[in-house]
């Protein structure tokens, strides 16, 4: 899978195919990178090697469709793997068919798999690949909330799941983030970014805010009115 997705052999054949394909994308040369990745997929040798190739085979599909199928035999394979080898991967791979939904219009299923994706990000792994993922998966809850239909699907999935913050909260966060960014105040942001651009409401996510606020807070550099502010936002019910 991708860098930093998880324990993945490198020595893999396939892996290695892979690794070539998107050395081959990053050099924009997409029939390239596109024939290493069927060459992985039709030299896998099991469901975990399978479920790698069309990862990557689903960047190189020309229509939605195509691309949502190999998304959905993505899921399938690592569903039949089922083991820890790709309990890493479940995050970005729901997030792989959320984005997929959205590209057909089905915002309220996309939003499924947003809200499944929010359920395993805690196994993917640490680091940027893990806030990139968490990132994403917040931005996609955001712009889908309020998507509804009548699928089962749907109401297996994201219906009143406590995904998102507090508004009244969220909007004083904006509004104090956005003070940050017009005068450059870099060390606040740095500080308060990660932990409000991937919150998906967990009992973690609240402390891991609530912390990040609390350090901005007790640095003392902010103006008067920005640390009365965020004093009130730390102490709120919201984030206790």
């Amino acid at each position: 899978m991708d860098e930093g997705s998880g324990p993945v052999d490198p020595e893999l054949p396939v892996v290695r195919l892979c690794v070539a394909g998107m050395q081959a994308e990053a050099e924009g040369r997409a029939d390239a990178a596109r024939a290493l990745f069927q060459q992985a997929w039709d030299s896998a040798a099991d469901d975990y090697e399978a479920c790698i190739a069309a990862h990557y085979l689903a960047r190189h599909q020309n229509s939605p469709e195509e691309t949502l199928r190999w998304n959905q035999e993505c899921l399938d394979r690592a569903d039949r793997v089922g083991d820890e080898r790709v309990a890493g991967f479940y995050a970005s791979l729901y997030l792989n068919m959320a984005h997929a939904w959205r590209q057909l219009g089905r915002s309220a299923l996309a939003r499924t798999y947003f809200a499944r994706a929010a359920e395993r990000a805690a196994q993917a792994p640490d680091g940027q690949y893990g806030d990139w993922n968490r990132f994403a998966i917040a931005a996609g809850l955001r712009e889908t909330a309020g998507a509804r239909d009548d699928s089962a699907a749907y109401k297996a999935g994201a219906e009143g799941a406590p995904w998102s913050l507090d508004e009244t909260v969220d909007g004083r966060v904006r509004a104090l983030v956005s003070r940050w960014c017009a005068r450059g105040d870099l060390m606040a942001l740095g500080l308060a970014l990660p932990a409000y651009l991937g919150y998906l409401g967990a009992d973690a996510d609240r402390v891991r805010l609530r912390s990040a606020l609390h350090m901005v807070h007790a640095a003392r550099r902010l103006p008067a009115d920005e640390q009365t502010e965020l004093g009130a936002v730390v102490g709120s019910a919201a984030l206790r």
